[in-house]
């Protein structure tokens, strides 16, 4: 006798945690810099530098890396850029991490805030999110088909799995060069710098990964010449490549994170030595997961007809993969200025990012709460002040339509981006904003079987068989099946559809047949 059984590859989150770190710091201002007079913008990102497993325990060490862009009381109100940095060591509980485990870490910036305590001091604030994930690949064994010399019937089910074909980190890396056009002054000074990939899509190919998208570019910088003030540059960029991925074919479903772990600008000289060029080195980390979805037979019962069969089942869990299209969820308000602040003139730039707060099942789909927040900087009509942001966040509630198949057991993974975003003066107060926000979502079923897990054999119970009778007539029930009826009177299928002219295994209530052992 040989069970046959084959590997199904799979891949699970062995253990989460999630925790939540407050920073609060008071930064002075660098001595070799001028008085801070108005906080205009600010930023920070996380750097994480060292994540290091014990026995359920994870210490996870970091950096928040902060800009923040003030304006002076000087004569003709200079712009400044204030970088810092602030480290945090975190301990989290992780119940089941080990030392030599590889540990994922996500993180999110929830709240971050600057503030001026005086002219040689600003605080910071900032409230992370941190999650923590385990993953691993394991196989599920399962029997597929049962060999054996004694007479045997086998009942099959078919199973639609996903089964993980490629699971790896990767990096794609965008380096560019831009030209100011020739209207624009030579930049002497970089005082601000947004970099912003925006739409990044990607698609399986044979042995490849394709990757298109945008990258929004924003400079503030001072131009050369007593002449030159403050000036602004704006430009998108197109993202359009490819990765090697070994193993990769068209028809795989995809489920890839991607972030920027890296963006640097940098001034250079142009053939004439003019400070124009502008050299962009942006860096994507991926997390590749890819899947191959086939329909499979899987082994779910036996029964012997010269042998007692029995089939000892055990639980086991698959994953299916359900397709979701896109959803677009519009956004249009109006924001105003503060009161008593300097009349608007002109915006210079703007920017939005998307929190996403609470994710999960609705009747209609996936529920998605959260909000998006904006900043937009611009010039005011106050020649003592004239520069000024204004800072506001809406929220946003969306339903993304899937197909739900299993409620709690599904598992989705869900991102948004800003396919569109428009801000625009109506007013020198107020400011309308238009934005589409897209979200895309990797669902995947989970399909619980029981399995057959081993086959013990032994004779037949000479008392059960003896009390069994030697023809039966049968007539069919709702429900009843073929399967159950050779079971029962342990007779080969082949043997009732035969004695009873049978096309189909398929029984219809109130079928009259003819059962001979």
């Amino acid at each position: 006798m040989e069970l046959v059984k084959k590997n199904i590859h799979m891949d699970r989150i062995r253990a989460k945690a999630t925790d939540q770190i407050t920073l609060d710091d008071d930064i002075n201002v660098s001595d070799s810099m001028p008085d801070a007079q108005t906080i205009i913008l600010d930023k920070a990102e996380v750097r994480i530098e060292e994540v290091k497993g014990t026995t359920d325990h994870v210490a996870v060490k970091g950096l928040l890396l902060f800009s923040v862009l003030y304006q002076t009381d000087e004569e003709n109100s200079t712009l400044y850029c204030m970088n810092g940095k602030i480290p945090f060591d975190e301990q989290m509980y992780m119940e089941g991490a080990e030392n030599t485990d590889t540990i994922n870490v996500k993180w999110e910036l929830e709240d971050f805030n600057s503030s001026l305590i005086n002219s040689r001091k600003l605080n910071i604030q900032a409230l992370i999110a941190l999650t923590l994930t385990i993953e691993e690949l394991y196989d599920e064994e399962t029997a597929v088909e049962l060999c054996m010399e004694e007479q045997t019937e086998c009942c099959r089910k078919q199973l639609e799995i996903a089964q993980i074909a490629v699971n790896k980190k990767d990096i794609f890396r965008l380096k560019e060069e831009i030209q100011l056009p020739q209207n624009e002054p030579n930049i002497a000074q970089v005082l601000w710098q947004s970099i912003q990939p925006s739409n990044i899509r990607f698609e399986p190919m044979e042995e490849k990964i394709g990757i298109e998208g945008e990258v929004n570019l924003f400079l503030l910088y001072e131009g050369e010449g007593e002449d030159s003030p403050v000036r602004t540059f704006t430009t998108s960029l197109p993202v359009k490549g490819s990765i090697e991925c070994h193993g990769c074919m068209e028809h795989m479903f995809s489920d890839i994170g991607c972030t920027a772990s890296h963006q640097e600008i940098e001034i250079r000289p142009d053939f004439d030595g003019e400070e124009r060029v502008i050299g962009l080195d942006m860096v994507l980390d991926l997390d590749i997961k890819l899947y191959e979805q086939e329909t499979m037979e899987i082994l779910s019962d036996v029964y012997g007809v010269t042998k007692e069969i029995e089939a000892v089942t055990r639980p086991a869990e698959y994953r299916r993969f359900l397709p979701v299209e896109d959803g677009e969820c519009r956004i249009s308000d109006h924001m105003k200025i503060r009161s008593g602040s300097a009349q608007m003139q002109q915006i210079l730039h703007s920017e939005g990012c998307i929190h996403m707060d609470n994710i999960q099942w609705t009747d209609g789909g996936i529920s998605i709460d959260g909000s998006i927040e904006i900043k937009a900087l611009y010039r005011t009509m106050d020649e003592k002040m004239p520069y000024s942001s204004i800072h506001a966040t809406f929220p946003f509630q969306y339903v993304l339509k899937t197909q739900r198949v299993s409620g709690r057991t599904d598992v989705f993974h869900v991102t948004g981006s800003l396919k569109q975003f428009m801000v625009n003066m109506t007013d020198y107060e107020n400011l309308e904003i238009k934005a589409v926000l897209l979200f895309q979502a990797s669902l995947f079923s989970q399909v619980q079987e029981e399995i057959i897990a081993e086959i013990r054999v032994s004779d037949l119970d000479a008392a059960i068989i003896a009390e069994l009778p030697g023809m039966v007539a049968y007539v069919a029930r709702e429900g009843d099946t073929l399967w159950q009826l050779g079971k029962k009177y342990y007779v080969p299928i082949s043997q009732i559809m035969e004695m009873n002219n049978l096309a189909s295994d398929q029984l219809e209530a109130g079928a009259r047949l003819l059962i001979v052992k």
